[in-house]
């Protein structure tokens, strides 16, 4: 088999091919015909769908059509979280920091690690992950423009003043599109009604859930989990090193952050995820780790409904805590 890593930019893309330990590298520009040539290039050097596995890192939304067209033509793609690749350099002791370097450190990951394949969301889901990507920086807009009105006055404060109005009105707009959005496509609506009917879970965390853990085709609950960046992380070493637990946070963490104001709802209102704080509560556990124990039952009842095309059975799920 062999193994290509690609660091992709906005107006160009890496490629590394790592070969009996041996790196050939190749600058493609990051538009249709860069693409198409990237696609001749590999069946001229006989990279072929039987044997070639192809990674690149979850960078924005640069990494989408070189993942699309490539899953498209049958090649074996793997789409990784950029802080999975960056804590391999840290593991392995990366010295360089240049994009052919980041190409080839990809393609090391893709061999010694192997990747689980990509699979390429739908059409509709695509769109919808574009529409909350699009609101998020928004948000984040908004939020900076919040900041700066603290310090300014006269004339600098009345153009902020009308910046946040303008981003309001763009927030709403797109709040609605999503809303529109998963109600025209039946499917989407189906997944909507049986993420809603999870008590804790709301139209916004719906909206995520339809777009990332649907759309990027977990193939259990515990990987969505890790996806998000809730599984749990143990430190401990011989006899003498017990650390404190954590959460791995190589996720999504945007939808890791709006799952915490859901779970605190759940624990008052879901019976299941007030039955998982009471039990960890009283065998001594701080208040957060009841509370990211709920995150992550939010996670796995989402999938679950997801696969099983069920609404949500708190008694079945009060057996299962």
């Amino acid at each position: 088999m062999e193994f290509i890593g690609i660091d992709i930019s906005k107006r160009k893309f890496d490629l590394s091919w790592l070969s009996a330990g041996k790196t050939k590298s190749k600058v493609f520009d990051n538009t249709d015909e860069g693409r198409a040539e990237l696609l001749r290039w590999l069946s001229k050097q006989q990279l072929t769908v039987e044997n070639c596995h192809i990674a690149m890192e979850a960078t924005g939304q640069y990494y989408e059509s070189v993942a699309l067209m490539l899953f498209d033509a049958g090649y074996t793609v793997s789409v990784v979280n950029p802080l999975q690749i960056s804590a391999f350099g840290e593991a392995v002791m990366r010295r360089q920091k240049t994009d052919r370097a980041d190409a080839a450190l990809i393609a090391r990951f893709c061999e010694t690690v192997k990747p689980m394949p990509w699979q390429a969301p739908s059409r509709e889901v695509r769109e919808l992950q574009r529409l909350l990507s699009r609101l998020e920086a928004l948000q984040g807009m908004s939020v900076q423009e919040q900041n700066r009105r603290h310090e300014s006055e006269g004339l600098a404060l009345e153009s902020i003043d009308r910046v946040i109005a303008t981003l309001d009105i763009e927030m709403k707009d797109l709040e609605k599109k999503i809303s529109d959005h998963i109600d025209h496509h039946p499917g989407l609506h189906e997944q909507d009604e049986l993420l809603q009917s999870i008590p804790g879970v709301g139209p916004k965390v719906s909206s995520y859930a339809i777009a990332w853990l649907r759309g990027e085709g977990f193939g259990n609950a515990r990987q969505a989990a890790a996806f998000v960046g809730l599984s749990p992380r143990h430190h401990q070493s011989g006899d003498s090193v017990h650390g404190k637990s954590s959460i791995g946070k190589l996720g999504h963490r945007h939808l890791r952050k709006i799952l915490y104001w859901p779970a605190m709802s759940a624990m008052r209102y879901n019976a299941a995820a007030k039955a998982v704080a009471e039990r960890l509560l009283a065998a001594g556990k701080l208040p957060k780790v009841a509370l990211v124990a709920v995150m992550r039952k939010l996670v796995h009842w989402m999938v679950g409904v997801i696969k099983s095309g069920k609404p949500f059975n708190v008694n079945l799920a009060l057996a299962r805590t």
